[in-house]
């Protein structure tokens, strides 16, 4: 067995990168194809050294191990992702790092001793090192007392695994599917796009209410009058009384104006809407029918994802996963709707102060969205990972109950995180948005980015009011363009990580807006289940409800309400290579080949920690050391659960890739095992660390001093200017927390409603 790489791979790739301004150079791109081919090599092996190995009829586990990451293009589409698809604050790093080892004395001074030859110039340029020694150099990397090493290699090890198992060919496949027995998209979903004949069914029920601004003006204009709205193509003069704005096309007339159509703001949109008050939901993302979905990982993560799923905090401490399309995080999560546990209510309401959350309106809320998603509790039939968790738990006696899911009892889907293909998944986009399509009182406008809530202050006031909105969007000549929008309140639900930076690029200067940052920070286990060693063998990793179970062991950490709960996520061929832990060619492409029938268990915590938004989407976050504990102590149960399933090996996502045969380990050395994985830093960069939940960075209070909004919604220092998203949770909520955030979203939509009344009996009595 020996790794292979031609060398002319190398320079292939390297001289057809397109070299411009923003493009990688060629220095950079020779060592970025270097890192490509350690990380995923050519290896020559034959398939009798292959465990475990699917496929075998047409050889597929043997192209896996045979195909280096620079035969498939894998550093070009990884230079495209840094350069064009993410605006990461460490890629600076990356770039220099890679000139660095472009060089023979940057590869020493990065790489150590392993640059050295016996030849001459006897120091080496980081591809022309040898691939044994390139792989101890990474593994070195991963482990390294130097953080900005660890960032480096973390940076990499996220992008090159996620494009090489993520990119398609023009048949929409990838050579390395068969070989990890995963079937790409969904194969009944082009069978129901080919059976069906209704708009409805083929563009889902919002169809009549979207408005795309990439058209020609005439029809823009007539979609938005026809959506019971004014509109008018001003002149320049008209708008100079708006500061710091840029001149707009067009002015759009409301009563309200909803930035976001995620949880938050699709329910403020459809209250309002059925009120009988016209409205403008704003979304950067977006809109993405049932049919026009595609349901590949790579499209979906650049199509519906924040960052194109490419987000983490600064220090790349933590991955970051958020919505950004119509319907937001509720179009891409994973069904889960848990009403806001007793405890958090207690301590929001008697600590915080907030009666809001003692009121019989927030019982109603929590009652009204639940039955409007649908949510029910049964499951028909438990995916692969459920299956896991529930077997597992109830052998050790752990308590496990059924998730609560705005999804029907047969809905039976791993694509999920990829959109819903038909629709059973209640998001915003098939309920709230729908009330607000079906009312005809407005209209829902994708691919818009607003850049500020256009506010002024009269004299005699100590605040301002909010007068609307101004966005840019791209319209059908490829330019962009700039709308106001005139209402007579604004709600901001563009989420916990992109509402505080509105509010701030707004000249809000509440100190509050940005911080207290939580991000329900993940770290996962895992177990191998070969398919003759545990039942059901049909079941894949991928399939089936993707939460259905999950167990609270260890959730109530003595009595604080700040521990961790257990539960199952989805990853599909890109995620789950972006955690599963490298520390060689070999042993990594093994891992892989074991995909469909690896099951992950995570620990979830309360974060009692938090941490802050800053411009340009900057997140910094330091985890807490009772949070780190947490995690710890969920993961320690996690791994007792997999092996109490029936896992044969078992491991965590450190960097080490420890591992553990179960069937052949006696009991000292199963405990052994546990203790030592389950108690590995959480901090150190050497655990991938996740986030699906951001909240708390425009927090809800009593007063201005500890908080940005009131307990209304509203901001201190704007009237009519309202948040409705998960950014104003007091604190961490330790749960999934779509109901939470559509139950405030609703008492929210009743604090505007008064509003609104109030702004028309005024004008009734005048």
């Amino acid at each position: 067995m020996g790794i292979t790489r031609p060398r002319s791979s190398v320079e292939k790739e390297r001289h057809e990168i397109n070299v411009d301004n923003r493009s990688l150079t060629c220095r950079e791109m020779e060592s970025l194809v270097a890192i490509c081919d350690t990380l995923l090599p050519s290896i020559d092996i034959n398939n009798n050294s292959i465990k475990d190995g699917v496929g075998d009829v047409d050889n597929s586990p043997l192209k896996l191990y045979q195909t280096s990451a620079s035969m498939t293009g894998t550093a070009n589409h990884v230079a495209s992702m840094m350069i064009f698809k993410t605006e990461h604050p460490k890629q600076i790093l990356v770039r220099i790092t890679l000139w660095l080892l472009s060089t023979s004395i940057g590869t020493m001074i990065l790489c150590g001793r392993a640059s050295l030859s016996n030849e001459f110039p006897y120091v080496q340029k980081f591809s022309r090192v040898s691939g044994k020694k390139r792989e101890e150099i990474l593994v070195s990397w991963s482990l390294s007392y130097f953080s900005l090493l660890k960032m480096f290699f973390r940076g990499l090890k996220l992008v090159v695994p996620l494009a090489f198992f993520t990119q398609v060919n023009e048949k929409n496949e990838n050579p390395s599917w068969k070989a990890i027995d995963y079937c790409g998209p969904d194969p009944d979903f082009n069978k129901q796009v080919q059976q069906s004949f209704s708009p409805e069914t083929l563009f889902g029920p919002l169809y009549k209410g979207i408005i795309h601004l990439n058209k020609p003006k005439q029809m823009i204009v007539e979609a938005i009058k026809s959506s019971k709205l004014s509109i008018s193509l001003p002149h320049y003069q008209t708008t100079q009384n708006y500061k710091n704005s840029k001149v707009p096309s067009m002015i759009i007339k409301c009563d309200a104006v909803v930035v976001g159509s995620g949880s938050g703001g699709g329910v403020v949109a459809g209250v309002l809407a059925k009120s009988g008050y016209k409205v403008v939901v704003l979304e950067k993302g977006n809109y993405h029918a049932r049919s026009n979905l595609s349901l590949l990982e790579g499209q979906s993560m650049e199509e519906m994802y924040l960052g194109k799923g490419l987000l983490a905090t600064s220090n790349m401490g933590a991955v970051i996963l958020a919505g950004s399309t119509v319907g937001g995080g509720s179009a891409i999560n994973w069904s889960a709707s848990i009403k806001t546990p007793k405890h958090v209510l207690n301590e929001w309401s008697e600590c915080f102060e907030l009666e809001l959350f003692e009121s019989k309106l927030y019982e109603e809320a929590m009652n009204v969205v639940c039955e409007r998603m649908g949510v029910q509790s049964e499951v028909e039939e438990e995916g692969f990972n459920n299956a896991v968790l529930r077997k597992g738990c109830e052998e050790l006696g752990y308590p496990v109950i059924n998730i609560p899911r705005n999804a029907s009892s047969d809905h039976y889907c791993g694509w999920c995180c990829l959109g819903c293909k038909d629709g059973k998944k209640k998001g915003t986009s098939e309920t709230w948005l729908v009330d607000l399509v079906e009312s005809g009182n407005g209209a829902i406008l994708p691919g818009c980015e607003v850049t500020e809530v256009v506010h002024d202050r009269k004299k005699g006031k100590d605040r301002s009011t909010a007068k609307g909105v101004l966005f840019e969007f791209v319209n059908q000549d490829g330019y962009k363009e700039v709308c106001l929008v005139e209402s007579k309140v604004t709600i901001v639900a563009c989420g916990a990580m992109c509402t505080p930076l509105l509010l701030k690029r707004s000249g809000l200067k509440n100190p509050n807006i940005g911080k207290n940052l939580h991000i329900h920070p993940v770290a996962m286990a895992w177990g191998h289940f070969p398919s003759q060693m545990w039942p059901e063998d049909e079941k894949k990793s991928y399939k089936g409800g993707i939460m259905t179970a999950m167990s609270n062991v260890v959730a109530d950490d003595q009595g604080s309400g700040y521990g961790a709960i257990i539960q199952t996520p989805a990853l599909h061929p890109g995620m789950f290579s972006t955690v599963t832990p490298w520390v060689s060619g070999f042993d990594f492409k093994t891992r892989m080949s074991k995909f469909s029938r690896t099951a992950h268990v995570f620990a979830l915590a309360r974060d009692k920690g938090s941490g802050e938004i800053c411009p340009k989407t900057k997140i910094h976050y330091n985890m807490d050391l009772m949070d780190e504990q947490n995690l710890q102590k969920g993961l320690e149960k996690s791994l007792r659960i997999l092996a109490a399933a029936g896992a044969e090996e078992i491991g965590t996502q450190n960097n080490r890739g420890r591992t553990l045969n179960v069937k052949n380990a006696s009991y000292l050395e199963f405990e052994s095992f546990v203790k030592e994985e389950s108690s590995r830093s959480m901090r150190d960069l050497t655990t991938p660390i996740c986030s699906a939940h951001q909240m708390g960075s425009c927090r809800m209070g009593v007063e201005a001093k500890g908080s940005a909004v009131n307990p209304t919604g509203e901001t201190w220092e704007v009237e009519g200017l309202y948040v409705a998203d998960t950014s104003v949770f007091p604190t961490a909520l330790g749960v999934n927390p779509m109901v939470t955030v559509q139950s405030i979203a609703y008492c929210t939509a009743q604090s505007a409603l008064e509003s609104l009344k109030r702004m028309k009996d005024t004008m009734c009595h005048t």
